[in-house]
This record gives structure tokens, C-alpha cells and sequence, in this order.
């Protein structure tokens, strides 16, 4: 009786102290219930059953300068590589965005934005054929359904689309795409120019949301072979490799293009004064034709820029396994004072990205100045023609980065923007600080990520990085797909994991899902698995809540109340965000510890007392003391006596 009598009192003593401590298990659990198939395995890698399907196009389009209009017709040989039949095909008709009774012209804000575009009548279909025979399909809003015949057979069926198809090209494309005159003549950054086919996958189906602006692409792996005929003076310069280079340039830029693929200095192929000339030659006699014909292999897309008022120069880009690739900027005379950097900008971008992460796959890497702020393609990327110094160096890095996420590592735009907009811009970071010896160093915002910290945590607009691109409100676009999941990677990588264990982790993950295309969980798996961590309360914590980080410092003791015993110090996690500890402690004696906490310490609930091997008075302590983990209160890290 006793017995029970001290432990129902001893209960009782403690009740207060566990009245105050919140449960934390569901900060602790999975995240998600996963079921590991075939097709994707727990490991976070695919599995030995993974497939996707595959779209090879060959295109022949012509742009019609005079008219601003481009009319082509594609071919799409289309492989059903999943287990099931397909009676049907979706594809992506982007244009149709910007016409006029368009979804995504209803959801744009009235007072514009970035991803408004000019109204047009979208595509023009002149004839849809499978298989040589006329088609029926459907068109609804960017997508179109193409009835077959006969459904598609499983595990390696195919089937050829052939479709003539126009559209009038607009002035601002959403910031995608668009046009703009220039003193020489007309730029054109053309994207989104041709129908493209839908992803079918073992997550949905058939990936069919539709195109409204903010949300990008989501698309197939393949072979492209494309021949853009444009009027004589036109230079077209697009994804891949120029397979005709005698028939559209002349006997000097080709041996200007040989030197470059042999420079690490930027070359000139086409200089102000050679288009000067051109344009005078031009205008005595303007006629004709020139087809140029490019080859890009195992991409997901293809764009180009085409002018008669380019300026072209080009360097070689050196690759870790011995390879070279070119860097080649194409821009009109107005952009000469900033663009002149442009090709050792992309150079050294790729040349980065390829040494720390994965080898840029691709022959040519391109910056196009013109109308467009900043978008990527395969091996293509449009950069605003005002653009220099650091703001160049920004938006060419970024760009050029995405050749990675997502045109290397396939994941779904239209849902998952963090997936690349935010790892991107968390490698921008390393790529930023290492150019020309930290040329721009200042230009990264990531060093600046306190200055957020109140807006992302606090804010009663704030959302989670796991909104859709659509849905997320405008203001709120650049924090939840950019920067806090850019942050969020940089914090694994220098506070939870290591360089170390991170760099592999993440390398592991861009190796098993390069030129594939994977979901969160696959990308959670992958770093869990490789690192060897549990980080569900990371994942939940940092991408699918808003919680903040407050950690504290509430009273320091002695033990047996002698310095030279140690001390003990009792440290709060007042948000609801959990992180490890980082803790910095300085003694009378001139010693200073730097110390660090496992997030484990959080378990059973958000006070926690730590001894610490100190042997004279504490003259300080600090938590976070880099400030690294965006608290929202560092006023209560730091204790002094």
C-alpha cells in the first residue's frame, strides 16, 4: 500500500511539469503512408519494374517574320511503354492559353501580372492523322484527346501523330515566350510551339491540368529533329545541335564557330558591325529562304530564338569526363553593354552545376536576350535583353540550373514547382558564391534569408511550399516554390546532414531520377535512404505546414553549484518548427564551445535541460549563432549572466 501510495504522490508532484508538455509523436511520424510497387521502390529509387512512355517528334515549321506567325507540322511517334491499354491520347496544346475565353486568361489577376499574355487566337489545326488516317479528337481549353482506332497495346506499343498546325505568335507570352523589336528587326524566343504530348504515369494516369501561367510543364523524354525555315538574315539558334551549318552560315563565322569550340575566351561569330553590314545587304536585296535543321537527342523539349538582329558569340565548355560542350549567347546591339559577359556567365554556370552535381548532358547550352525575363528549356534559356552584372549573372545561372531540375531530373511543374524552382535555387547558391571568386556573392539572397523570416513564419497570408503554382496566392509564389525550399535544402545540407551525407544523398537522387520522372516521396525516400535519417519531421515541418522556428534559452545553472562542475541549461522550442540544436558557449576562462543538439532532444517535449562540459563561469550563450535557421526571435538565443 505504500508502495502505490508514493507513486500516486510522486504522480501527483509532477502532474504540473506534465501538464505542460504537449505530446510530440505527430511531429515524429511518417509523413506518408507509402506502399512501395514495382514501379517505385521504399528505397526512394525506381523500381525494377519502372517505365514511362516516350514521345520522338520531327518537326518542320516555318516562321513567317512578316505576319508574326509559325506554321509546322509535327510528327510524334508515341511508345506506350506502361502496363495498360490506352483507347486514347492527351496532348498539351500551350497556345490555346492565350486566347481570349482561355482558363488561364479567366484566372489571370485583371490588373495584369507575369504570366498574362498577349490575347491570340491559339492554335490553328489544320489536320490531325494517326497512322496516316484522319483523326478523331477533341480540344478542350490547352489539351486535346485523339481517339484511336485500335487501343494502344501495352509494354511497348506505338503509334505516329501527325499534325499541321499555326499559330500567331504573341507579343509577351507569359513571360514563356514572346517577341520584341529591336532597332535590327524583331527577337523572337519561341517555346510552347508545337502540341505536345501529355504525360501517362504510374501516379495519375494521364497528366492532363491544364495550362493557366503560373503552373509550367510536365512532359515526355525523347528524340527531336527539327528544321525551322525562317526568311535569308534570320540567324535561328534553338536546342541541340545544328546539323546544316554550311548551308546557313558563311565561310568566316564557320571558322569564327571552330576557333570558339576550341576557346575558353568568349568568340565572336557575329559581331555588331557584321550585322550592320548584313542588314544594309538585306534591305537591297531581301528574298529567300534558309532551313535551319537542329538534332537534340533524350530531352524533354526544344526552343529557339530567331533574329536578324543577333549578335552571336560562343566559348567551349569543359565537362568533368573529358567532354565539351558550347556556350553561345545570341542578343541584339542594345544589350551589348550587359550581354558581353553573357556566354562566360553560361559557361561557368554549366561548367559548376557539371562538377558538383552531374555532367550537362547536352551539345550547346544558349541565352537568348529579349522580351522574356527568365525561362528555361532544354539547352535553351530567355534572359531579359535589359539584363547586366549580377542581375545577368542571376537569371543566366537560374536558367541554366534548370537544366538539371527539371529538364534532367523530370518532375511534375504543374504540381511540384519546389521540386525545381526551389532546388535550383538552392544550388544557385554554391554557384553564386563560386563564380570569378565570389564576383556576386553578394547578389545571393540566400545569405539573406533572416530578412524573410518574419513574412514566410508570421504572416497570415502565409502557405505551404506544397500549394499548387496555380493556387498559390501571386505574392506568395517566389517564397513557397523558390525560396523556402531552397532553404530548406541548404539547411540539410549545412545544419541536419553534413555536406557530406547531403552531397551524396543528393547526388544519389539526381543519378536514379535523371531523365525519369519522380514525386515527392521518391525525392524524401532518396535522401532518407542514402543519408541514413528519419526526416519526417523536417519534410513536415519545413514543406507541408507554415510552423516557425523559436528556440530559447531560459536559465542556466551550475552543477552543485560550482563552475568548475559543468553547468546545466535549460533550453525552450517555443514554435511549433523542430530543429536540431546549434549552440555556442563562452566561459570566463576565454574557452568557447561550440556545441550541437540532435533534433531527438525535442521527443518528449519542447523544454529540455542540457549539461554542458564548461570548467568556469558562462559568460554567454547563443543558439544559432551563424543564424542560420531563420528564427523568428533571436532576442531570447542569447543568455548573458
Amino acid at each position: 500500500m505504500r508502495k502505490i501510495t508514493t507513486l500516486l504522490m510522486l504522480l501527483l508532484l509532477h502532474w504540473a511539469s506534465w501538464a505542460q508538455i504537449k505530446n510530440q509523436q505527430p511531429k515524429f511520424d511518417k509523413l506518408f503512408d507509402f506502399r512501395a510497387t514495382p514501379y517505385r521502390s521504399a528505397s526512394g529509387f525506381p523500381g525494377p519494374e519502372y517505365w514511362q512512355n516516350r514521345a520522338d517528334y520531327r518537326i518542320e515549321a516555318e516562321l513567317l517574320t512578316d505576319k508574326h506567325r509559325l506554321e509546322g507540322t509535327v510528327t510524334i511517334d508515341y511508345t506506350n511503354n506502361s502496363p495498360d491499354e490506352l483507347p486514347f491520347v492527351w496532348l498539351q496544346l500551350d497556345q490555346n492559353k492565350f486566347k481570349a475565353d482561355s482558363r488561364g486568361t479567366a484566372t489571370m489577376p485583371v490588373d495584369g501580372g507575369r504570366h498574362v499574355g498577349s490575347i491570340t487566337n491559339g492554335y490553328e489545326l489544320k489536320s490531325v492523322k494517326v497512322n496516316g488516317k484522319e483523326a478523331k479528337y477533341i480540344v478542350s481549353d490547352t489539351r486535346m484527346r485523339i481517339d484511336l482506332e485500335a487501343p494502344l497495346k501495352p509494354k511497348g506499343g506505338k503509334t505516329t501523330i501527325t499534325i499541321a498546325y499555326a499559330f500567331d505568335i504573341p507579343e509577351y507570352g507569359a513571360d514563356r515566350m514572346g517577341r520584341k523589336q529591336f532597332k535590327h528587326g524583331w527577337v523572337y524566343e519561341i517555346a510552347q510551339w508545337y502540341p505536345r504530348m501529355c504525360v501517362y504515369d504510374d501516379i495519375s494516369g494521364w497528366n492532363v491540368n491544364p495550362y493557366l501561367g503560373a503552373g509550367e510543364f510536365y512532359l515526355e523524354y525523347g528524340d527531336f529533329d527539327y528544321k525551322i525555315t525562317a526568311p535569308t538574315g534570320v540567324v535561328v539558334i534553338g536546342s541541340g545541335e545544328l546539323q546544316n551549318p554550311k548551308d546557313v552560315y558563311s565561310a568566316e563565322e564557320l571558322a569564327a564557330w571552330e576557333k570558339a569550340k576550341n576557346s575558353d575566351k568568349t568568340v565572336s561569330i557575329i559581331s555588331a558591325k557584321e550585322v550592320e553590314k548584313k542588314i544594309k545587304m538585306l534591305e537591297r536585296a531581301r528574298s529567300g529562304k534558309v532551313t535551319w535543321h537542329y538534332v537534340m537527342k533524350n530531352a524533354r523539349d526544344v526552343a529557339f530564338g530567331a533574329s536578324q538582329a543577333f549578335i552571336v558569340d560562343a566559348a567551349r565548355i569543359n565537362l568533368p569526363s573529358g567532354k565539351q560542350a558550347l556556350a553561345i549567347s545570341c542578343y541584339p546591339e542594345e544589350s551589348i553593354e550587359g550581354w558581353k559577359r553573357s556566354t562566360e556567365y553560361t559557361k561557368a554556370a554549366i561548367e559548376h552545376y557539371s562538377k558538383m552535381w552531374y555532367e550537362y548532358p547536352y551539345p550547346t547550352a544558349v541565352n537568348v536576350a529579349g522580351i522574356v525575363a527568365g525561362m528555361e528549356y532544354p539547352g535553351v534559356s530567355f534572359c531579359k535583353w535589359s539584363d547586366k552584372g549580377d542581375e545577368l549573372w542571376g537569371v543566366t545561372d537560374h536558367e541554366f540550373g534548370h537544366n538539371w531540375f527539371p529538364m534532367i531530373v523530370g518532375n511534375n511543374e504543374r504540381l511540384y514547382p519546389w521540386m525545381d524552382e526551389g532546388f535550383n535555387t538552392f544550388i544557385n547558391h554554391y554557384s553564386t558564391l563560386a563564380f570569378n571568386n565570389g564576383e556576386y556573392k553578394e547578389a545571393d539572397y540566400l545569405q539573406y534569408a533572416n530578412r524573410y523570416a518574419a513574412y514566410i513564419f508570421l504572416s497570415p497570408n502565409r502557405e505551404p511550399i506544397a500549394t499548387y503554382p496555380d493556387i498559390v496566392q501571386d505574392n506568395n509564389l517566389g517564397i513557397t516554390a523558390y525560396f523556402k525550399p531552397g532553404y530548406g535544402l541548404f539547411l540539410l545540407r549545412e545544419v541536419i546532414l553534413g555536406p557530406e551525407r547531403f552531397d551524396r544523398a543528393f547526388r544519389s537522387y539526381i543519378n536514379a531520377w535523371a531523365f525519369k520522372h519522380p514525386t515527392p516521396l521518391d525525392f524524401f525516400n532518396t535522401i532518407e535512404n542514402v543519408a541514413g535519417e528519419d526526416l519526417d519531421w523536417f519534410w513536415r515541418g519545413w514543406f507541408y505546414e507554415t510552423w516557425a522556428l523559436d528556440q530559447a534559452v531560459r536559465q542556466v545553472k551550475y552543477v552543485e553549484n560550482d563552475p568548475a562542475k559543468g553547468a546545466i541549461v535549460n533550453i525552450e522550442n517555443k514554435g511549433e518548427l523542430l530543429m536540431p540544436v546549434i549552440m555556442e558557449v563562452k566561459e570566463q576562462n576565454g574557452k568557447v564551445h561550440r556545441l550541437q543538439f540532435p533534433v531527438e532532444i525535442w521527443m518528449k517535449g519542447n523544454s529540455k535541460e542540457l549539461r554542458l562540459p564548461t570548467t568556469s563561469r558562462i559568460t554567454s550563450i547563443t543558439l544559432d549563432p551563424d543564424k542560420l535557421m531563420m528564427d523568428v526571435n533571436y532576442a531570447n538565443n542569447v543568455w548573458n549572466p
